[in-house]
This record gives structure tokens, C-alpha cells and sequence, in this order.
């Protein structure tokens, strides 16, 4: 398999001393305004939610960092033998412009080259332009989408999934 062109930064395995900087950024407004859990999480729900996932094969929980040091989080949840999976990913609040782009290059790269996934495939709020066009800049291919399928309390959203096959991605060969 290819190494992960490191020209974008690196991803690396989330650790327990990561845990109060990623909940950090997890709560920030900005950031839980497109999560399906909109809530602020407490640091003990936090905690319950790494001890579940740290150990599970079919997780890979993520660090991003480039030059600056750490400022985003990647999470792939492939379940099964299908090599597919499913990604959520955020930045810091004040990661540098052009991190997130950093980040999902990063992170593919490991998701294709290094756990050898054959799809990766997302979802995204459909009020989340953004996050969007985001995937489609990656070459993420609209599949499908989930109409009134999120209820946040007060109103249902429509939910936008996105694909990406291993031999979509550049500097990966089928």
C-alpha cells in the first residue's frame, strides 16, 4: 500500500491525553451546530464515548495535525469485512485557513493507502453548505438523499450522503 503524502499533514491515532482538546473543539458552537448531536457533551460523556470506541478494530479515531500542531478530528467506523466506511471529521475553531482541505487529504490518504478501505462515504446536514461542498471538492459523488430524515427538536432536515470509491481517489490504483 502507498504511504500517506505527508506534504498535507498527518493523522494519527487519537490518544486519552487528546481527549479535553478534542472536546474542546467538538463543543465549540460552530461545530455542533452540524452534528446530529447538538448538545454541549460533558467531559464524562466524553470520556464514556473513547473508552467504548479506543479498542474497537472497526474504529479509527484521529488526530489531524500539520505544522501548527493538532487542529482536527477524523473518525472512520468500518464494520464487517466490506472495507466500508463510514467517515465524520471537524476542525478546530481557529485551525488555519485551508486546514480542513489539509485534513480530508490526510485523512483519505490513510483511509485508502493505510486501513485499505475500498469506499468512504459521508453524510452531511443538507443546511450544511460547507461541509457540501466540501466533499465534492474531495470527489465525493452525491448517492443519495434522506429527505426529513433529522429531527433537531424543532425541525426535521434532510440528510445528503456522499460516496468515494479507492480508485476515485488520486495516487491510488485499483
Amino acid at each position: 500500500m502507498n504511504e500517506p503524502d505527508v506534504r498535507y499533514g498527518r493523522v494519527r491515532r487519537m490518544t486519552r491525553e487528546d481527549l479535553p482538546r478534542v472536546l474542546q473543539w467538538r463543543n465549540h458552537p460552530d461545530v455542533r451546530r452540524y452534528m446530529y448531536t447538538q448538545h454541549e457533551i460533558t467531559l464524562e460523556e466524553h470520556q464514556a464515548w473513547f473508552a467504548r470506541n479506543e479498542h474497537d478494530p472497526a474504529r479509527h479515531l484521529l488526530v489531524y495535525e500539520d505544522e501548527w500542531g493538532g487542529c482536527g478530528f477524523v473518525h472512520f467506523h468500518a464494520p464487517g469485512n466490506a472495507r466500508i466506511a463510514e467517515w465524520g471529521f471537524y476542525l478546530a475553531p481557529d485551525a488555519a485557513r485551508g486546514a480542513g482541505r489539509r485534513l480530508g487529504h490526510a485523512a483519505l490518504d490513510y483511509g485508502f493507502s493505510v486501513a485499505g478501505f475500498h469506499k468512504v462515504w459521508g453524510e452531511a446536514l443538507a443546511y450544511n453548505d460547507r461541509s457540501i461542498r466540501f466533499h465534492e471538492s474531495l470527489g465525493f459523488r452525491q448517492e443519495g438523499v434522506l429527505r426529513d430524515q433529522y429531527f433537531d427538536g424543532q425541525a426535521y432536515h434532510a440528510i445528503v450522503r456522499f460516496g468515494l470509491l479507492h480508485h476515485e481517489w488520486p495516487g491510488t490504483s485499483t
